[in-house]
């Protein structure tokens, strides 16, 4: 009988360590696509008949893909996990070579490239972070993508104050977290940059909720007390804290 309970307890040890490896590697690339003069819907037709599919073929779990609620027709921006950084360059070139993903790039891009800039920084999950996952919700979110850039060494005292108080606070007040993230080391920026990604009944009930938040006397307490004890904002004075609200394309897995 000892003998099973010590097989089991080890197995769920070596379970644990397992999954908390894997959330440490797993690498997260926020791919943003300013679509070319015109061309947003012809971005969205490759993306849904062909580019979907064989990211899918090649290995590369997709997790969202979404465009601004404010300007629909400029931007494509999504997201992408790998198991490591060396798997997903392994898959990125099976899927460059893959002939029907040339082919379609070709056909598509006849009249003129899609796509005008492409921007892609990696990013590891932090610690606090949720499971990172694709979601979809009973009805229309409205998706918030909200990037930190923290005041000269305070990246770690903005984490532990998501860690300990704005996250559980951002649930209390009716936001759903979706996933925290970091630069990876080799990133520029890294060090100083928290990325994240909310959901929101609509964005009339983030105003809500961010009103809501803004006041309660845990996160003011809280707030006051990481100030103090850095000696200032923890985000930096210019441009720290940039909101871009979002809306799912209709073949993104998280709705």
């Amino acid at each position: 009988m000892n003998k099973i309970l010590t097989f089991l307890a080890m197995t769920i040890a070596l379970t644990a360590t397992a999954a908390t490896a894997d959330k440490e590697a797993r690498v997260y690339e926020i791919r943003t696509y300013t679509a070319s003069a015109g061309k947003m819907e012809a971005l969205h037709k490759r993306f849904r008949d062909h580019t979907v599919r064989l990211f899918q073929k090649h290995g590369i779990e997709q997790l969202g893909y979404f465009v601004p609620v404010d300007a629909p027709e400029t931007k494509l921006v999504f997201v992408l996990s790998y198991p490591s950084r060396a798997a997903r360059d392994q898959s990125w070139k099976a899927f460059m070579a893959d002939p029907e993903w040339v082919t379609a790039f070709k056909e598509s891009e006849k009249n003129g490239s899609l796509v005008s800039k492409v921007e892609n920084p990696f990013y590891l999950a932090t610690d606090y972070s949720p499971a990172i996952k694709a979601s979809a919700g009973t009805e229309a979110r409205a998706f918030e993508l909200r990037t930190y850039t923290a005041s000269a060494g305070n990246l770690a005292g903005l984490n532990a104050r998501f860690r300990d108080h704005t996250v559980a606070l951002f649930a209390k007040h009716g936001m759903t977290n979706l996933a925290y993230w970091n630069l990876m080391p080799d990133q520029k920026g890294a060090g100083d940059i928290l990325v994240y990604i909310i959901a929101h009944k609509s964005r009339e009930a983030a105003a809500e909720s961010f009103k809501n938040f803004r006041t309660d006397a845990a996160w003011t307490k809280a707030r006051a007390e990481s100030e103090k004890k850095a000696g200032g904002s923890l985000t930096a004075a210019k441009d720290g804290v940039i909101s871009l609200f979002l809306k799912a394309t209709d073949y993104s897995p998280t709705k």
